[in-house]
């Protein structure tokens, strides 16, 4: 029964995102959510196939023309739930829209914040070994692991192999045009401001 309704995930998501592909790299983007879910069973031994679900599903309220009452009517109120405690609100700025996933994670419900841990480490690993998309200069880059650090700072408590498999990325360096960049460990408040500086002529 679990492994039918995985299926089912896996499946709505791969026809919902058939057509994206990751900005960085430009593999297909169910890759992605996928990687999350895989993440979440294999290194933070979720086993709740709600929490899974979610997992695969979670960009497809905000990157394709899927409804939370879509997904209320194929898996559940709980499910749907999840994917949109993580769905960004796209009418916002860029900053403000980056500002609020900071604060709002600190409030999501625990299955939700396991889904926003999962999410990061995949983008993570995914920016540090490149490449980043094409649009983003070195700053942006970097300040997306300043940026990072402050949401999974505010859900700490939450799972504590993926918070320190995320610590071994913040620890660590990223590539950027054929080169490795260490991640600054320090000014983080004053990197973090700087990155919604950024965040927000790019609304422009």
């Amino acid at each position: 029964m679990e492994t039918g309704q995985l299926l089912e995930a896996i499946d709505f998501a791969c026809r919902k995102h058939k057509d994206q592909r990751r900005k960085g790299d430009d593999s297909p983007y169910i890759n992605h959510p996928v990687n999350v879910a895989f993440i979440l069973s294999k290194e933070g031994g979720i086993t709740d196939i709600k929490t899974l679900q979610a997992a695969i599903l979670h960009d497809t309220v905000e990157d394709t023309d899927t409804t939370f009452e879509e997904l209320t009517q194929v898996f559940g109120q709980e499910v749907a739930t999840i994917v949109m405690e993580v769905t960004d609100d796209k009418s916002l700025a860029k900053d403000v829209r980056k500002k609020e996933q900071v604060r709002h994670a600190k409030h999501a419900s625990h299955a939700a914040k396991l889904v926003k841990l999962g999410d990061k480490l995949n983008n993570l690993r995914s920016l540090r070994d490149g490449p980043p998309p094409k649009s983003w200069d070195i700053k942006q880059t970097e300040g997306y692991f300043i940026w990072a650090k402050a949401v999974v700072d505010g859900i700490r408590g939450t799972n504590h192999s993926l918070e320190a498999s995320l610590d071994d990325v913040f620890q660590g360096s990223f590539m950027y045009d054929g080169e490795w960049h260490q991640i600054p460990k320090d000014d983080h408040e004053k990197r973090l401001e700087a990155y919604y500086q950024q965040m927000s002529l790019a609304n422009n």
